[in-house]
């Protein structure tokens, strides 16, 4: 089992190999809390799996190395194996999933990987990867569910008690657990009364379910813009670890993942993949409790797919009561546009998209639709354009 020496070992081996991310004040996260941020999305390759797979990596033997390395990932752990394995001459080929955004199968080439795309999510390329060990001989590296990675990631929570000694509280990304047992172990072995948090993606909540239920559970499906996290079942060893350790563990949804996006771009230029956010997710919409305390949120990467990067940014905008999509029933009469415009100028909206379309499923010959797009501050801001819209008797459809 994975031990406090384990992950000091592990803390020792990896002085030279990875960046220690330093901790970045956050107040505008959560006004009622006292938010750090620990920046893995600027670890090298970009993520916070770099820490495992290269201590499992120096932890086989010279055989194991011979044999050359195979792992499955969704993309993050690939990159660190991948890097890890050049850097001391191992052959490796890595199973990803076949939707895995093409940066993070691109950048798992160029660390010097073999790459089997492989149809499904991560569990299907897992079995693939599992299936190719027995044929070729290959040395197996677990993304999570291994004591040599769960300490490598480990090396994290005692990075975390050094910069914070008074921290009381940490939140962070849930896959398959191998992050937050490392982090949990480390920091209550050393400080049993900080409080750990896990957060999943709603639309894949293996961790959170087994929890609840209290014995591994393995979704039918997964679906999550925050990728890295999206794994069907727990592993053995972070069940076990996450059951006796964590302090609670929630979900954050689709459009709370996508305002954690946005927040981390726009208040402290920092570029966070979905995983990567969920964390701030939860203390952003105070999934967690955490009001008053001094948290760190870990931010585990950065490895988003650009070509979504706009979309999230719009739902994230939405979120947040940056933007107001309404349709007004409106009569079709001179005046009645400018009369709309003028209340939401005055109340300093400021409309990007007009749609005008007349309604012909309606007795109503002048009946018509205005859909309008504007840029709002917050959901107060949205809710004084809704109320005076109202008040001057325009209809709102939504």
């Amino acid at each position: 089992m994975i031990t406090l020496d384990s992950i000091y070992r592990a803390s020792f081996a990896l002085k030279d190999v990875i960046r220690r991310t330093d901790l970045i004040y956050a107040p505008q996260i959560n006004l009622g809390s006292e938010i750090y941020l620990k920046p893995e999305n600027l670890q090298y390759t970009g993520s916070f799996k770099l820490r495992g797979a290269c201590y499992k990596i120096a932890c086989l033997t010279e055989e194991e190395k011979k044999k050359g390395v195979i792992a499955c990932s969704a993309g993050n752990h690939a990159q660190g194996v991948a890097l890890g394995a050049t850097k001391n001459g191992i052959d490796s080929l890595i199973c990803l999933p076949d939707g895995a955004p093409i940066s993070k199968v691109e950048a798992t080439k160029r660390y010097g990987a073999n790459v089997c795309l492989v149809p499904g999510v991560y569990d299907d390329a897992y079995q693939k990867a599992l299936q190719l060990k027995d044929e070729k001989g290959y040395t197996f590296i677990h993304p999570f569910d291994d004591e040599c990675v769960i300490a490598g990631q480990g090396t994290i929570g005692l990075e975390l008690l050094n910069q914070l000694p008074d921290v009381e509280a940490v939140v962070v990304p849930v896959g398959g657990g191998g992050l937050i047992s490392g982090i949990a172990y480390a920091m209550k072995s050393l400080k049993p009364e900080v409080k750990i948090y896990g957060v999943q993606a709603k639309g894949a909540p293996s961790m959170f379910r087994s929890i609840e239920k209290s014995k591994r559970e393995c979704l039918s499906s997964v679906s999550t813009i925050a990728d890295g996290i999206a794994v069907k079942e727990p592993g053995e060893h972070t069940f076990e670890i996450c059951s006796k350790y964590l302090d609670g563990i929630v979900t954050v949804t689709e459009d709370e993942i996508c305002a954690a996006i946005l927040a981390l771009m726009e208040q402290h230029k920092l570029i966070a993949e979905g995983a990567g956010a969920v964390s701030v997710a939860a203390a952003m919409f105070n999934k967690v409790p955490v009001a008053g305390k001094k948290t760190i949120c870990v931010v585990s990467g950065g490895n988003i797919d650009v070509t979504i990067l706009s979309r999230v940014i719009s739902r994230g905008l939405a979120m947040s009561g940056r933007t107001y999509n309404v349709t007004i029933d409106l009569h079709d009469r001179p005046g009645e546009l400018k009369g709309v415009a003028e209340i939401i100028a005055n109340l300093g909206g400021n409309i990007i998209s007009v749609l005008h379309e007349r309604n012909n499923n309606t007795d109503n010959v002048n009946a018509c639709f205005l859909r309008l797009v504007m840029e709002t501050r917050n959901a107060e801001h949205i809710e004084l354009i809704r109320g005076a819209l109202l008040k001057a008797n325009y209809s709102i459809i939504d």
